[in-house]
């Protein structure tokens, strides 16, 4: 919960409270959840174990720090009985939502106990170094006391961070503190019962999508309408990617050419503790961010810390630093070259951020202009497509990105809810690039990522660095929000289900195994607990034949004639040419970050997770990572030339 990482750049889809619920009834309910389950690639109906993971949600949803309840009152849901999981079942089936009504129900006395344990802890000393790791991974307390203590030490959190703040601000954090909750317990209990039904319908549908998969997901009409932005690629803001802690907004990335990242007044690291005087410690994360958007041209004061020094030496600075807020399009931040020299001419680095294409360009253009641009200026010896934090995008740009790199052939399979299999194919003539290649990936590249990754690999044509493994998301969705044309959003809601499975060209998924890296070169992620495998109820892993060798199995024979004279010449083979340099490439790449400092002081900075520190992309100046890429690839040149002598 604490450790969630958002990507979208200032944007969160899901939210802990409602706001206004939407306008659901029982029936409206019980149709959504039959759309979605008809959609959905692994479950077609609903069942007691569905039951029995929507309860589970359930519970996260309204006490997801679980400073609510206790284990002895949620058991009957937490390890529910075979008869109430039936009951259950069969009360769903037919539109009746009751055993839901009665497990929030139960809030009402717990939220009663909650004021009474915050009136006792307003009069008692607060603890000294709390972490925000001690609260990852929460388990349901057995005694009050146990409550009283876990509310403490959140509170002292929230306490120690709001110490920064002067006086006057100090007083008022703490009473919005107060009334944020209150606010939220509100919503909880409903001013009516009619509100509370469309309340607990909300997260009734919020909770059943959930135990589907980690990607399925029904939105409000509030979170739908956040989601457009994302889909729209703009909004307007500061430009930068947050972790979400206890005591304040981490900044974990600044967006390429957002306003954040524009005159380096925020850096990696900086937690952000109160936005234009208002604290937001301890506010909802959607709050937060609203408070950060705003009109373009407008400013915004961000009150920040900042760590300075390390070991004995580390100290805390507050400082208050002013951004303009402009317009964040994201689809600016696409591609970024750089050439690095080697011997008499030039690595190319293309850094691709995600997976695009628009009425004018797309991904692959800019790539191929890119490496045009390259040849003709420099002698170019190798390319790495940096595919780090790149979470994916439209799939044919996957596999028209691939196709700049092999010859023509299967690069991604995909098999729907129904078993039907589609193969995409490359069938461009022309390669941009038939040199060395290496794909640069972390943990965080998924999805379309994963399938160019893992198919350049599997056809020779490249080694992938970087982090042991990528994120491992080898599923793709469908939106209700797309048959809308983004416009008018569902006053019931919208949601998102799993329809089917990416297969890269040997047959395999990357689902939950992710891409695994030939030459392992450790990034800021690669200690994290991160990627789909750590979801809650992720959908399992899967196999298909290979189609490295096409076959054609997939088209009707018309077409398969047809094809086969697209065919004819230039189609791409299984290619060993890097594979004699390997076990080489792996060793001094080895070799290089064990006699490296400031790599090996990189890496007991990552490791140290007992701290709940996450660890930034950077260490020093210098990205570590991609340094030792670069080395990898010039070995990997060096090798080649050598062999042809």
């Amino acid at each position: 919960m604490l450790y969630r990482i958002f990507f979208l750049f200032l944007l969160c889809l899901q939210s802990l409270c409602l706001a206004k619920p939407p306008s659901l009834t029982p029936q409206d309910t019980k149709n959504k959840i039959q759309e979605i389950l008809r959609a959905h690639v692994s479950y077609q109906k609903l069942s007691e174990e569905l039951i029995q993971r929507t309860f589970t949600n359930y519970l996260d949803e309204i006490d997801p720090l679980k400073t609510y309840f206790l284990e002895g009152e949620v058991l009957e849901w937490s390890s529910p009985s075979q008869e109430l999981l039936q009951q259950t079942l069969q009360h769903v089936q037919q539109a009746d939502f009751t055993d839901f009504m009665t497990l929030h129900a139960s809030i009402e006395k717990a939220i009663a106990r909650r004021n009474t344990l915050e009136n006792d802890i307003s009069k008692m000393d607060m603890p000294k170094q709390v972490k925000p790791s001690e609260f990852k991974d929460l388990t349901w307390v057995k005694t009050e006391e146990e409550l009283k203590n876990r509310i403490l030490r959140i509170k002292a959190l929230q306490l120690e961070t709001a110490e920064k703040l002067s006086n006057s601000d100090k007083e008022q954090f703490l009473l919005k503190l107060q009334k944020r909750r209150l606010n939220r317990e509100e919503e909880l209990l409903g001013k009516s019962a009619s509100e509370r039904t469309k309340t607990v319908l909300a997260y009734v549908l919020k909770s059943t999508s959930a135990s589907l998969d980690s990607q399925t997901a029904y939105f409000t009409p509030s979170e739908a309408n956040q989601f457009m932005i994302q889909v729209q690629q703009k909004l307007y803001g500061i430009g930068a990617q947050l972790k979400d802690d206890l005591n304040g907004l981490t900044i974990m990335r600044l967006l390429d050419g957002g306003p954040a990242g524009a005159d380096n007044k925020l850096k990696l690291g900086d937690k952000i503790i109160a936005v234009d005087k208002e604290p937001i410690v301890g506010m909802e994360i959607s709050d937060a961010v609203e408070l950060i958007r705003g009109q373009q041209g407008t400013p915004v004061q961000l009150t920040v810390l900042r760590k300075t020094g390390s070991g004995e030496s580390e100290s805390e600075d507050k400082l208050e630093i002013e951004i303009i807020r402009g317009e964040v399009v994201l689809k600016e931040s696409r591609l970024e070259t750089s050439e690095h020299p080697f011997g008499d001419g030039h690595i190319a680095i293309v850094h691709l951020f995600s997976f695009y294409q628009d009425n004018s360009t797309s991904s692959a253009k800019d790539i191929a202009k890119a490496l045009d641009d390259f040849k003709k200026n420099h002698n170019l010896k190798g390319v790495i497509l940096d595919l780090r934090n790149n979470s994916g995008g439209v799939l044919n740009q996957a596999v028209a990105v691939t196709g700049l790199f092999i010859d023509k052939g299967v690069v991604v399979s995909v098999k729907d809810n129904s078993g039907a299999i589609q193969r995409l194919r490359n069938l461009e003539e022309k390669k941009q690039w038939d040199g060395p290649l290496l794909v640069l990936t972390n943990r965080a590249s998924a999805s379309a990522s994963e399938i160019v990754a893992q198919t350049l690999q599997e056809y020779g044509r490249a080694f992938v660095v970087g982090d042991p493994e990528t994120f491992g998301k080898g599923t793709f969705q469908t939106f209700t929000l797309e048959s809308s044309n983004y416009g008018k959003v569902n006053p019931k809601g919208e949601f998102k289900v799993t329809r089917g499975r990416y297969y890269t060209a040997s047959g395999k998924s990357p689902q939950l195994v992710g891409v695994i890296a030939d030459i392992q070169v450790p990034g800021a992620f690669s200690q994290m607990e991160f990627g789909e495998k750590h979801s809650k109820f992720p959908v399992s892993t899967d196999q298909i034949a290979s189609s490295l060798e096409d076959d054609l199995s997939d088209l009707s024979t018309f077409h398969q004639i047809q094809l086969q004279n697209l065919y004819h010449s230039g189609r791409q083979t299984v290619l060993s040419t890097y594979t004699p340099y390997l076990e080489t490439l792996k060793a001094n790449s080895s070799k290089r970050i064990e006699a490296d400092k400031n790599y090996q002081s990189f890496l007991k900075e990552i490791a140290k997770t007992e701290e709940g520190k996450e660890p930034l992309e950077l260490f020093g100046q210098n990205d570590l990572q991609l340094t030792e890429a670069i080395n990898v690839m010039s070995d990997l040149i060096y090798l080649s030339n050598t062999s042809k002598r």
